[in-house]
């Protein structure tokens, strides 16, 4: 049985609060359990010995005396249960929660706490014009075939891998994007009361904070400083965990890390995108390239002046600066032409 109890906070806005409590020793009790179930038998065979010459009541007596021993030890066989580290059990009994079991180890509680939780409905399938004439009858069957729930919850670390979703950004263009979410169960109360099924809220509710956080950002080539999906990857990552957060803290779920595991244009525009990206990135190099030429122009000029090897005017100037800017920034190797006359014939 649940001995001591102590209570620990719990998210803003929930009205169950998770109870620690603590419950027997499994091998202490295993021990009183195989004395009780010895001591049944023990106390027919020696109504059956001792008791006849003291008459039949006193045998009767000690045989149901045995049998109520008897059925008390089988009864107490339920009450055992082990608990692996990062594990937990919520005693629930005939309804009311009674506090959760968080120490791991091999424990004995009341035979009547509850093993299950209830049970998750199972998806309709396609419907057929039988099952549609029918269908209070096919609910009914759908939630008797849905999976159980248990009382036993794991504390561990689980991974969450999304699809990958499509969406429309911040200005409307179609991507697509995808992410995973590492989360564990903070609060077992919550989690077993508050929600249904924490494992398929969890599903839910990270699909739908991955488009909520998807719409508020452009893909790329947004405003001066305006964070991007594709630019801001850390502040992406940070504002999916709070959105998470926000999100799963109804259901007793800490969120560990939410991060973008996919994220690309929607193949329609793909294509598009792709090829004004290229343009993008061939101007940005061109820029480059111009603004080296030039300088290389310039400090060839400033040397060629300084050290006197030869004495241009404006125009031999002009022809020499159009042939240098050809020839280091053009896309193929140059091929020169001999002039064999001068530069004014």
């Amino acid at each position: 049985m649940a001995t001591g109890t102590s209570a620990s906070a719990t998210s803003e806005g929930s009205a169950t609060n998770e109870r620690n409590v603590e419950v027997a020793g499994g091998w202490p009790m295993l021990l009183l359990n195989i004395a009780v179930l010895c001591t049944g038998p023990a106390l027919v065979v020696y109504g059956a010995v001792h008791a006849p010459a003291n008459g039949a009541a006193m045998t009767a007596g000690f045989a149901l005396a045995g049998a109520l021993v008897l059925a008390a030890g089988f009864i107490m066989n339920f009450g055992f249960f082990a608990l692996q580290p990062n594990e937990a059990r919520v005693l629930i009994l005939l309804g009311a929660y009674h506090g959760t079991v968080r120490r791991s180890g091999f424990h004995w509680a009341n035979p009547l706490y509850a093993r299950t939780r209830g049970r998750v409905p199972a998806k309709p399938g396609a419907a057929t014009e039988s099952a549609n004439r029918n269908s209070l009858v096919t609910r009914r069957v759908a939630g008797l075939m849905g999976q159980s729930l248990s009382t036993t919850l794991s504390l561990r670390a689980h991974n969450f891998n999304g699809d990958t979703l499509k969406v429309n950004d911040k200005r409307g263009n179609p991507v697509e994007i995808g992410a995973v979410v590492v989360w564990r169960v903070g609060n077992t109360a919550q989690a077993v009361f508050d929600v249904e099924d924490y494992a398929t809220y969890v599903e839910v509710q990270s699909e739908s904070a991955i488009r909520s956080i998807a719409s508020r950002y452009a893909y790329d080539h947004g405003e001066e400083h305006e964070l991007t999906l594709r630019g801001g990857t850390d502040e992406i990552a940070t504002a999916l965990k709070e959105e998470l957060q926000a999100r799963l803290s109804k259901a007793g779920v800490v969120v560990i890390e939410a991060r973008l595991t996919h994220l690309a244009y929607a193949p329609e525009i793909a294509p598009v995108m792709l090829r004004r990206q290229q343009a993008e990135s061939i101007i940005a190099a061109r820029q480059i390239i111009v603004q080296n030429a030039v300088s290389m122009v310039h400090m060839a000029l400033d040397q060629l002046d300084h050290e006197g090897v030869v004495k241009l005017d404006e125009e031999r100037k002009a022809a020499m600066v159009s042939n240098l800017l050809v020839v280091l920034c053009g896309n193929s190797d140059p091929a020169p032409v001999i002039n064999t006359g001068t530069l004014y014939s």
